[in-house]
């Protein structure tokens, strides 16, 4: 048994630059779960720099020097940052507040409906079960009540939590951007110099995953704003509200878009009813998604993530786990680079004889 483990670990590790490239990513992985929470506006920053270098690449492709891009593009930043901090968020903050304050009147309604069904399907449902299920939701409400209770007693500590990073991340974009070429000699500097295999997977890497988090970032924005626009003109009641929440469900692939068929249908049932605005509203929620699927995502991703659908929904699960909103964020590109290393890892692997991977004994 032990010379069988010895015979595997000699195959699959043998390799100086294997172990190399292991151990950066368990370091890698290491140094987020242990010092994510401390170091999060500079994991924050790192990505918003990571994005806007594909911008700045951009630029400098066309004799535009790079200094002259860096600048361009933070300004372009701080202009799109200043845009969501003074018109969008007042906006959806606003739209919650009203939210919050139709709930009651909502639930009232939902309650009026709900004792209508035993009359109608009396071989179905029963009034006691009815009941049961109205509790239970209040229970649920008052619970949800105190969670926001405790969150407006924490939001001074927040505010003072936003104010920092509405301050910190944008000067560590703009170091990372502007310095990119001295930190990256610095850190490999601290790299062993057999970095051939480790290289290999950061190119293959590098390039689906810079693709990926630019065209989804893009697909984001694309339907939020025609999600707002279409509920806009519905006259949907908290349109920018859900219409975010809408751009953001396509981070989570097969399973956001239904999610969000719930509320969306809830807001638009307790406005007009069972009518012909409800209608109007889920089938264009429909076609927005249809177009999403069939289009955007082929024409912004095609060919970007080679990934299988079950590998997809278990790196969401995954990292989505760990990490919350960012793991969800993270989760493709994530898979996308393991992918890359295995893909890697097993072709040395083949290119090695048999007799150079098991060490005689």
């Amino acid at each position: 048994m032990i010379n069988m483990l010895q015979d595997w670990f000699n195959r699959y590790f043998s390799n100086p630059q294997v172990i190399t490239l292991w151990l950066i990513l368990i370091g890698g992985f290491l140094v987020v779960i242990l010092l994510g929470g401390m170091l999060q506006p500079v994991f924050l920053a790192l990505i918003i720099a990571y994005v806007l270098e594909g911008f700045v690449s951009r630029l400098t492709a066309i004799r535009i020097p790079r200094i002259i891009a860096v600048a361009f593009t933070f300004l372009l930043f701080i202009a799109i940052l200043l845009l969501l901090v003074i018109g969008i968020f007042p906006l959806m903050s606003k739209q919650i507040g009203q939210l919050l304050g139709d709930l009651p009147a909502y639930i009232s309604n939902a309650q009026k409906h709900l004792l209508l069904l035993p009359e109608r399907y009396p071989e179905f449902i029963s009034e006691s079960q009815i009941r049961q299920l109205i509790d239970g939701i209040r229970t649920e409400l008052t619970r949800a009540g105190q969670n926001l209770l405790m969150f407006t007693v924490a939001s001074l500590r927040n505010l003072m939590m936003l104010i920092v990073y509405l301050v910190l991340v944008p000067f560590l974009v703009l170091f990372f951007l502007k310095d990119k070429h001295l930190i990256l000699a610095w850190g490999f500097k601290l790299l062993p110099k057999n970095l051939e295999l480790s290289t290999e997977v950061w190119k293959e890497a590098n390039m689906q995953v810079a693709n990926f988090v630019r065209g989804k970032m893009l697909e984001i924005l694309i339907v939020w704003v025609a999600t707002f626009i279409t509920f806009l003109l519905l006259e949907l009641n908290y349109a920018m509200l859900l219409s975010f929440f809408v751009g953001i469900s396509v981070l989570v692939p097969y399973i956001g878009a239904t999610v969000m068929t719930i509320p969306i249908a809830l807001v638009a049932f307790f406005q007009w009813g069972v009518g012909a605005e409800f209608l109007y509203v889920m089938i264009a929620y429909g076609i927005i998604q249809v177009i999403d699927g069939n289009i955007l995502v082929p024409l912004l991703l095609s060919e970007v993530v080679n990934l299988h659908p079950v590998a997809i929904i278990v790196a969401v699960l995954l990292f989505g786990g760990l990490w919350g909103i960012w793991g969800l964020f993270l989760a493709i590109p994530l898979a996308t680079l393991l992918h890359a290393v295995m893909k890697a890892w097993l072709k040395m692997l083949a290119n090695i004889p048999e007799e150079e991977c098991v060490k005689p004994e």
